[in-house]
Formats: C-alpha cells, sequence, structure tokens
C-alpha cells in the first residue's frame, strides 16, 4: 500500500468517530479506568519476573505517563510519545512529581522518525486497539524495527468483548473503529508472529488501582521478542 493510499484512508476515518484526543484528556477527574496513577499489573508482573533486559524503552501512546514513570523508576531511559497535546501536558506534570527522567513527545506514532534497532522494551497499553487496519502492517514494522535483537515488546489491548465488535470491513462501512477493536488471541498472534516471537497471550487480571497496579479482565496482555542477532 503506498502512501497515498494510507492517506485516503487515513482521511475516510478521520473526524468521523475517532475520539478527539485532546478533548478527552482535558478533564481528569472523568471516570476513566486508566486516569489512574498505577502501571499495568503485566508490566509490573514481567519487571518481576527478571525478564527486563534494561536500557532504552520505548512506549507508544503514554496516555497521562503512569507505565512511562514505572518504567524509568525502574531503571530505563524511556521516550514517550502521545498525539495528544493534553496527554503529554498531564504526562510531564506526573514525571515531575514523581522526579523521574522521561523524555515526552508530542506526535502520531506514524511520524516518529526511530533509529532502528535502538530500543530494549516498546510497550503499548491501549495504543494498538485504535490503529486502524490499514495501518496496522506499518506499525507493526515500526515496533519490530525500533527493538534491538532479542529486545522486547510488551502490549495491552482489547479483547473482542472490550471493543466494538466490528470487522475490518465495518469500520470501513462506517467510517469509525468504534471506540477501539477486539481481537482474538489467534488473531494476535497472526498479526505478531509475522514480525516477533510471541511469548505469552493472557487476560489482565482484574485489580483496584487503589492498590499499586491497573488491571480490566476485557484486556489482553501480550509479550513478543525480536530474535537474537545470532538466529536472524
Amino acid at each position: 500500500m503506498n502512501h497515498d493510499d494510507l492517506e485516503r484512508l487515513d482521511a475516510r476515518l478521520q473526524g468521523k468517530d475517532q475520539e478527539d484526543w485532546t478533548r478527552f484528556y482535558e478533564d481528569r477527574a472523568r471516570p476513566i479506568p486508566f486516569f489512574v496513577d498505577a502501571p499495568d499489573e503485566s508490566l509490573a508482573e514481567w519487571l518481576e519476573a527478571g525478564r527486563s533486559p534494561g536500557g532504552r524503552a520505548l512506549e507508544l501512546g503514554c496516555g497521562n505517563g503512569r507505565n512511562a514513570v514505572f518504567l524509568a523508576r525502574n531503571g530505563y531511559a524511556v521516550d514517550a510519545i502521545d498525539y495528544a497535546p493534553t496527554a503529554i501536558e498531564w504526562a510531564r506534570q506526573r514525571v515531575a512529581e514523581h522526579g523521574a527522567d522521561v523524555r515526552l513527545l508530542q506526535r502520531s506514532v506514524f511520524d516518529l522518525d526511530l533509529p532502528p534497532a535502538s530500543y530494549n522494551l516498546v510497550y503499548d497499553s491501549g495504543c494498538f486497539h485504535h490503529i486502524a487496519p490499514h495501518r496496522r502492517p506499518g506499525y507493526v514494522d515500526l515496533v519490530a524495527r525500533a527493538l534491538r535483537p532479542g529486545g522486547w515488546f510488551g502490549m495491552v489491548c482489547f479483547r473482542p468483548e472490550g471493543g466494538s465488535g466490528w470487522s475490518d470491513d465495518e469500520v470501513y462501512e462506517r467510517g469509525s473503529l468504534g471506540g477501539g477493536l477486539g481481537y482474538s488471541e489467534e488473531r494476535l498472534r497472526e498479526i505478531w508472529s509475522r514480525a516477533l516471537q510471541v511469548r505469552s497471550i493472557r487476560p489482565m487480571r482484574s485489580l483496584d488501582a487503589a492498590g499499586g497496579l491497573f488491571g480490566l479482565p476485557f484486556l489482553w496482555t501480550l509479550w513478543a521478542q525480536r530474535a537474537p542477532a545470532d538466529s536472524e
């Protein structure tokens, strides 16, 4: 698919039912489950299990910065990206409150100019299920290129019951993602296995963020790894 095709499909979806992310993050008191100051339980578990390679981390769609701060406080040099300026403003305040070292960038993930093989960890908590079908292959390639050999990709996304329930064809028929797309385990493996080695997929555990960790059962957690250099 060439650049003109991508732009044409982007324009078809833009402004219809896609959320206005700038306004979305303006009211921080809204009862949005992930408007909390707690990292994903799956990310905390992964770090506690000692699978962390350390080094540089990239978070795609960082929102209010809760996972980026957690990674920085666990020794990572973190770059965190979000499209919404209000999300970045909130994340910047949170980073300052925690005294964390995070480099924040406000832009679309598809406008990133990333040096290849530059991150030990790429993390996505809720970005992928807002990626349109025609942008999926480019997103997978972006993640795979950003990872160093042996580097890890962690993701949280909608299970079927958490998303809109729409097929890819319905997305274009309706001109909308319906608030986010849900995925089956089989579909996630199909999408990500073409570029990475999928290590685990499981439902997220349901947790009260007041206990220090975020978790909702209608979400998947996925961990995948770029092949080591000697096996590529």
